[in-house]
C-alpha cells in the first residue's frame, strides 16, 4: 500500500491494528516460559513489501551471552536508515501496549514492564507504520531480511547489536501470542519489532495483519 493510500486511511488506524495484536499479551510471559518457538506463522502479505520468514541457506551468526539489563535509549536499523529514539510505555486502559503518540511517529516504544533489550528473554518494541500524512518509523520494517543487524543503544553504554533471524506478516485470525512472542531459543536475549501490516481495513478501522521482525543478540560494542 503506498503512502498515498495510507494518507486517506484515517486517524486511529495504527493504534487500533497494534491494540488488537496485544490483547493476548496475558499468553506471552516476556520470555520467562514460552521457549523452542522456531517458526512464526506466516500468512501472504497483502501489501507488505518482503516478509521473508526464515529462508533456508542464510548463514546466521551465533548468539552471544546476555547482557546486563539496561535502559534501551535509541533503536538504530542501518539496513533502512532508522534512527529513533527510545521511549517507555505501559498498557492502556484496554490491556494493550501504548505505542507513542502520533504527533512522535519517529519514536519507537519499549514495553518497560518487559524484557530489556540485551538481557535473556525477548525484548518487545512497537512503532507506528503511518500517520494521515506521511509513512512513520516502522514504514519499510517488512523490507528487512534474515541476517541483517539492528541495534539497541544503552543507558550503560553499550551497544546491544541483534541478528535479523525470521520477518513475519501475521494475519489477525491466523495470530498466536505464544508463537509471535515466545522466546526462539531458551536462555537468548532477544528482540521483537512489531508494526501493522496488511492493508487497512476501512470497516473495521484496522490493519488485517502485523509485521513482526525477530532478531537475537549477536553482538556489543561501546
Amino acid at each position: 500500500m503506498g503512502p498515498t493510500d495510507m494518507r486517506s486511511s484515517g486517524t486511529g488506524r495504527l493504534l487500533t491494528g497494534v491494540a488488537w495484536v496485544m490483547l493476548l499479551l496475558g499468553l506471552w510471559l516476556w520470555g520467562r516460559e514460552v521457549t523452542d518457538v522456531r517458526n512464526g506463522i506466516s500468512a501472504p502479505t497483502t501489501g507488505d513489501v518482503a516478509a521473508v520468514g526464515r529462508p533456508p541457506g542464510v548463514e546466521l551468526p551465533p548468539p552471544t551471552e546476555p547482557l546486563r539489563p539496561a535502559l534501551p535509549q535509541r533503536l538504530d536499523i542501518p539496513g533502512l536508515g532508522v534512527q529513533a529514539p527510545v521511549v517507555a510505555r505501559g498498557l492502556d486502559g484496554g490491556g494493550a501496549i501504548d505505542p507513542p503518540p502520533y504527533a512522535q511517529a519517529g519514536v519507537v516504544g519499549w514495553y518497560a514492564a518487559g524484557v530489556k533489550p540485551g538481557a535473556a528473554g525477548a525484548a518487545l518494541m512497537v512503532g507506528h507504520v503511518d500517520t494521515e500524512t506521511r509513512p512513520a518509523v516502522f514504514y519499510k520494517l517488512s523490507a528487512l531480511k534474515p541476517g541483517e543487524t539492528v541495534r539497541v543503544i544503552r543507558d550503560d553504554g553499550r551497544v546491544a547489536e541483534f541478528t535479523v533471524d525470521d520477518v513475519q506478516v501475521v494475519a489477525r485470525d491466523l495470530f498466536d501470542a505464544r508463537q509471535a512472542y515466545g522466546t526462539h531459543e531458551k536462555g537468548r536475549a532477544e528482540l521483537r519489532l512489531i508494526t501493522c501490516g496488511g492493508t487497512f481495513d476501512r470497516a473495521s478501522r484496522s490493519y488485517t495483519a502485523n509485521v513482526i521482525v525477530s532478531a537475537y543478540l549477536t553482538g556489543t560494542g561501546l
